[in-house]
């Protein structure tokens, strides 16, 4: 069976966030993704699938079409054998306990992806995003976080007024923050990562007064800092190493 132009012409559309959150629908590609949120709470809408992994997702609503067809719908240089079409779910609720991290607009869908990932391996269940924030629906994200989307809530908001209103105790990743590795961490806080290039914004800034830095080892100093995402991971495990 072939695509038909509307369905060619809604996939194509989902590559952007207006029509991601207009139709209320993201896409998921391969195989193991694909089953990820397919075994979750997530709804399916379409699946469109090669003849050969038919038999895989034969219980669910499918459409098989050729290979060519899904290499013209995908977002991958070679096609998955299956893309998804999955439901956007409602928010839910913040939790205001545990362990948070929280995004100051980072804008690589493949760190969003990776860190969502952490969260999940970490056990923090909610990552809280500033509305400039790479929407984690992106494509890139969906496939960066390898399932990890269907385990950790996704919330965006208003950073500032997240923080206020909180009463956890707040950290900022900053360079010129106090060593992670000689710094007393609680069991339940709040974790603040910023944006690739200029790190946590001074109107976030201006709110916290912990701030924390992974210092550097190597002889020569000269290394300018860490990727966002290899960042949560050092400073998360620490989180995470005074809990257990």
């Amino acid at each position: 069976m072939s695509i038909s132009k509307n369905q060619f012409k809604l996939i194509t559309s989902l590559s952007q966030k207006k029509y991601r959150h207009k139709h209320k629908l993201f896409i998921a590609e391969g195989v193991k993704v694909v089953k990820e949120f397919l075994n979750s709470s997530f709804e399916v809408e379409t699946l469109f699938c090669t003849d050969a992994f038919y038999s895989d997702f034969s219980n669910h609503k499918i459409i098989r079409i050729s290979e060519s067809d899904l290499q013209k719908i995908s977002n991958l240089k070679t096609s998955n054998n299956v893309l998804g079409l999955f439901k956007i779910p409602d928010e839910k609720p913040l939790q205001k306990n545990g362990i948070t991290i929280a995004l100051d607009a980072v804008n690589d869908p493949g760190n969003l992806g990776t860190i969502i990932r952490l969260c999940d391996w970490f056990g923090a269940s909610q990552l809280v995003c500033s509305k400039d924030t790479v929407d984690c629906y992106n494509q890139k994200v969906v496939q960066a976080s390898m399932g990890s989307l269907t385990r950790v809530s996704v919330i965006y908001t208003d950073l500032e007024i997240y923080l206020n209103d909180s009463t956890l105790p707040t950290f900022i990743a900053d360079m010129d923050g106090k060593n992670v590795y000689k710094t007393e961490l609680p069991k339940e806080g709040i974790l603040i990562m910023g944006n690739e290039a200029n790190g946590v914004s001074n109107e976030i800034k201006n709110l916290i007064n912990n701030k924390i830095s992974i210092p550097r080892f190597g002889e020569t100093q000269k290394t300018e800092s860490l990727n966002v995402a290899t960042a949560t991971a050092i400073l998360l495990s620490e989180f995470m190493r005074n809990i257990s």
